[in-house]
């Protein structure tokens, strides 16, 4: 009998260290390109991402973009606000540029475009960053980009937006977004039982949450009570192999094919 145990064990380890999570390319290859650019995620292919993920907002006139600020600061010298802004006020946008000459003149692109660059057996992971009012307007896009629903992954910090998303269309994957800090105690804040009363309470499938601070045992937990677990950014090779081993079911990088890469 414990012999058939250590084996099981052993068994269970090295299925755990041999999985192949998935790639996912953190706004693209964002290391290499400007982050959120169809450049980006046409080179995350290229590298071999499995997946691409982009952060998406709603305009002031109903389209979603693909840019992470709630602004064009970072990106621009004109500064505008995406949800104050109309589609094509920011469209005459050059969001390539402060990322070198090869990129000038590249635009924000709209989640349609993005959505036409994920082939046939590739997944996109969508980070909605605006409100849970973009729900209705993310389904019609998702649902007539042609994509199977297999290749979709809605994920938010905003547990609002997975439980409004779930409501509408449940038959799409989706994962709630956390970081961490530590209490007075030194405890993980949030702990893994309140993780799993949110996962339960707005019907997610999974926990996607920061590199820092987390560890095996609260990953493990999170796995055993059935929800999928997914971490990012991910880009030293030592540490991808470490959440690997943890039962990662992704692994998001600025870097997909030098990950990919010290994976094989």
């Amino acid at each position: 009998m414990k012999v058939l145990l250590s084996l099981a064990i052993f068994s269970s380890l090295m299925i755990s260290m041999t999985a192949k999570p998935l790639i996912v390319a953190h706004r693209g290859a964002s290391f290499d390109a400007p982050e959120n650019t169809l450049p980006a995620f046409e080179l995350a292919w290229k590298q071999g991402a499995d997946a691409i993920e982009g952060d998406f907002r709603l305009t002031a006139d109903g389209h979603i973009v693909c840019v992470h600020d709630k602004d064009t600061d970072k990106y621009t010298t004109t500064n505008l606000v995406v949800a104050e802004s109309t589609l094509e006020a920011l469209r005459k946008l050059d969001v390539g540029a402060y990322r070198g000459s090869e990129f000038i003149d590249t635009i924000i692109p709209t989640l349609k475009e993005v959505l036409q660059t994920v082939p046939e057996n590739k997944k996109i992971y969508i980070e909605v960053k605006s409100g849970k009012e973009i729900v209705p307007t993310l389904v019609a896009e998702i649902e007539s980009s042609g994509l199977k629903t297999e290749q979709i992954v809605v994920i938010a910090f905003d547990s609002e937006v997975i439980r409004a998303l779930k409501a509408m269309a449940p038959h799409y994957k989706a994962c709630w977004l956390s970081g961490f800090e530590l209490d007075s105690n030194q405890e993980l804040q949030p702990s893994p039982q309140s993780v799993l009363r949110t996962l339960k309470d707005i019907s997610a499938d999974g926990f996607s949450s920061s590199n820092k601070l987390i560890h095996e045992a609260y990953i493990r937990t999170i796995l055993d009570s059935g929800y999928e677990y997914h971490v990012w950014t991910v880009d030293d090779p030592v540490e991808a192999q470490q959440f690997r081993s943890w039962g990662a079911l992704s692994i998001t990088t600025n870097k997909p094919g030098f990950i990919r890469e010290h994976l094989k």
